[in-house]
């Protein structure tokens, strides 16, 4: 079992940045890959970001690459999403995710565990 707290979500205006954290407790945190997805209201989850159990790997969803950052400490068992120049279509609630196997990290059914999310809104 792995439980995720995820934190730092808010209000922000278009062009602003906010930074995600997701905090880690349970098993031993570097056996697992991890990632975030979002939801927005009235639509499927989505892949936003991930990063391999070293934090030697990283992948990213077309509509953030160079604006999210995704980032693991694994001797504070936490793992971070930076994200700058949001838009308006960032606005979702973001979930922290981690996967044991994570032989397609964009994909959604290869996470076992997941947090309870965190409210980004950004505002035009």
């Amino acid at each position: 079992q792995v439980q995720l707290v995820e934190s730092g979500g808010g209000l922000v205006q278009a062009g602003g940045s906010l930074r995600l954290s997701c905090a880690a407790s349970g098993r031993t945190f570097s056996d697992y890959g991890l990632g975030w997805f979002r939801q927005a209201p009235g639509k499927e989850r989505e892949f936003v970001v991930a990063v391999s159990r070293s934090g030697g790997r990283t992948y990213y969803a077309d509509s953030v690459k160079g604006r999210f950052t995704i980032s693991r400490d694994n001797t504070r068992n936490t793992v971070n999403l930076q994200m700058n120049n949001l838009r308006p279509e960032d606005t979702a609630v973001y979930y922290c995710a981690a996967c044991p196997v994570c032989l397609l990290p964009s994909a959604r059914s290869q996470y076992m565990f997941w947090g309870q999310g965190t409210q980004v809104t950004v505002s035009s």
